[in-house]
């Protein structure tokens, strides 16, 4: 009599696919991230690794720069993050300042009105 395996965290017998970025736990696309990676052609070898990684520290660096804009609009009385917000932050906390100090954070919208 065969033995039978059943898959470890399925019921049903079958297994769910998930991926990557749910896996990592991200809302930032890892195989977008990955993509631009390629694409770019920056090393001749991309890790397994290196697409994750930097998605998580995109999503890092964005929730934090969106907290800090968050609160300076709410100080400063304001429903809404717009661009000057935005930049203010960046350009008001040293170690953002340093990280983006070759950016520059577009004032005009487009399709605002």
């Amino acid at each position: 009599m065969p033995v039978r395996r059943s898959r470890r965290g399925s019921s049903s017998g079958q297994s769910r696919v998930r991926s990557r970025t749910a896996r990592a736990e991200l809302t930032f696309s890892v195989s977008h991230v990955e993509r631009l990676l390629r694409e770019g052609r920056y090393s001749q070898r991309l890790g397994a690794s290196a697409p994750i990684f930097l998605a998580a520290v995109i999503q890092s660096l964005t929730a934090k720069v969106l907290e800090l804009a968050g609160i300076e609009a709410r100080n400063s009385g304001r429903r809404l993050i717009t661009p000057d917000v935005v930049d203010m932050v960046v350009h008001n906390h040293p170690l953002l300042s340093a990280f983006f100090q070759s950016t520059i954070i577009s004032q005009a919208v487009p399709g605002w009105n």
